[in-house]
């Protein structure tokens, strides 16, 4: 089972790398403007917030539509190829791309979370990191072409089709959750957690959209993929380490990870042009990524009975909603700005962490 979900992981997480770090570049050598690039950007996550809401009332998440999704995210990267001259079809070929990604991830973190211990999912989660680094340090010298990003962009998702098949197996339903009825699932008892990392992923938006473009206009576009990997490899570090911290209070981490995470945007806000520093930022990638990220699934792991459909909740707001308009304001404030922006908008995600916490010795 683990080598099964290592190697899911591994792929996944090398078609996120291709499409996050490299297809923002491809789309601006043909001719896509920021503006243009943070509404395509916003297109797939806002797929993936508008997904849970369908799942709640007309859906349910079987291994049938789970195949479906796997399928769709390799057809949809075959039309990217022949849509991106157009910036409509090729917008519509990025909700397709991202409906099927909001059902593959959510289905496949449910089977790891009840099936894995906190110390055992961070070791196999690492190796989605490990496929991102491999896509960053492949690519880096050849700097390729933008029909040729799209072309191994495709490959990615035959290679999540193929593993993503064979982890099916291991999807075991608990009673509990089969009894739960669905409908009755809420946000509103929790709110501000929800406001919380919605804001978080708001900041997060702009930063996967625009830091490789970023790191060029300032003068390291040679570099951008080391920084990438930098912050990866600081990640699987902290993924292959972090189970004792897991033991502790998980939402104490989610406020110490998201205050530091204010740091790290500041960081690139006033020195945009230090490349040590820029570095130095992107060790934060551990924290503010790798155990953010596995403290917050654990957590809302923890909140709700009805787990799967909490996992599509976490990551429709979070990377969906919050990706979304992260991307699309993204375009807007490019520039100078950007950085002070995203530092601004994490504050107000660690407010309402402290709201969450308070609240909820409340309830």
């Amino acid at each position: 089972m683990n080598i099964k979900l290592s190697f899911f992981y591994f792929s996944y997480f090398s078609l996120v790398g291709m499409y996050v770090m490299f297809l923002p570049i491809a789309l601006n050598g043909f001719g896509y403007n920021k503006i243009e690039i943070g509404i395509i950007y916003s297109a797939a996550p806002f797929m993936r917030f508008l997904l849970p809401f369908i799942f709640k009332h007309y859906i349910k998440l079987t291994d049938k539509i789970y195949i479906y999704a796997l399928f769709l995210t390799f057809i949809s990267s075959f039309i990217f190829i022949f849509s991106v001259h157009s910036f409509t079809a090729h917008l519509f070929a990025n909700l397709l791309f991202g409906a099927s990604m909001g059902i593959t991830l959510p289905f496949v973190e449910t089977i790891s979370l009840q099936q894995l211990s906190k110390k055992m999912y961070g070791k196999i989660r690492m190796w989605g990191s490990v496929g991102f680094v491999v896509v960053a340090l492949s690519l880096w010298k050849i700097n390729p072409e933008p029909i040729l990003t799209l072309y191994i962009l495709m490959l990615t998702t035959f290679a999540t089709l193929v593993t993503g098949y064979f982890v099916l197996e291991y999807n075991i339903e608990h009673s509990d959750e089969q009894k739960e009825d669905e409908s009755h699932f809420s946000l509103k008892i929790y709110w501000a957690f929800w406001v919380s990392i919605f804001l978080m992923q708001v900041a997060f938006g702009g930063f996967y959209t625009f830091f490789s473009l970023y790191e060029t206009d300032h003068g390291f576009g040679n570099y951008f993929p080391l920084l990438w990997t930098f912050a990866v490899l600081c990640e699987i570090v902290m993924l292959y380490f972090q189970g004792p911290l897991l033991q502790k209070n998980l939402l104490s981490i989610l406020k110490v990870a998201t205050f530091i995470t204010v740091i790290r945007w500041l960081l690139l806000y006033f020195f945009p042009d230090s490349l040590e520093i820029t570095f130095f930022s992107q060790a934060f990638h551990a924290i503010s990524f790798a155990l953010y990220h596995t403290a917050a699934i654990t957590y809302v792991f923890s909140l709700y009975t009805q787990k799967r459909l909490a996992q599509q909740f976490f990551l429709g707001i979070s990377f969906g909603l919050g990706g979304s308009v992260g991307s699309f304001i993204g375009g807007y404030v490019y520039g100078e700005y950007l950085f002070l922006f995203e530092a601004m908008v994490t504050l107000l995600a660690f407010i309402m962490l402290l709201v969450h916490d308070k609240r909820k010795k409340i309830i």
